[in-house]
């Protein structure tokens, strides 16, 4: 199996990263509105990235597997298809 081009994961990864933001800082507004960028950013990044690594990116590439790997080349049906 091939892996997926650069491009697609990055398209993928952005759009997850950035509605992902938008919630989470939206939720966190009024308990974080006072504290030090810093510590918003902190706390915003200690739950966004496990969430990322073990929740959303592992859906959505699931979901978009199709796309992601994908090849360029022609598809021949299962049965005259060697590698299945």
């Amino acid at each position: 199996m091939t892996r997926p081009g650069k491009h697609k994961m990055a398209l993928i990864t952005w759009l997850v990263v950035y509605p992902m933001i938008t919630v989470l800082l939206a939720a966190l507004e009024p308990v974080l509105s006072e504290a030090a960028m810093p510590l918003r950013t902190l706390v915003l990044s200690v739950i966004m990235v496990p969430a990322m690594v073990y929740g959303v990116m592992p859906f959505a590439t699931a979901r978009l597997g199709w796309w992601l790997n994908e090849t360029s080349g022609p598809r021949l049906p299962r049965s005259e298809n060697p590698d299945v």
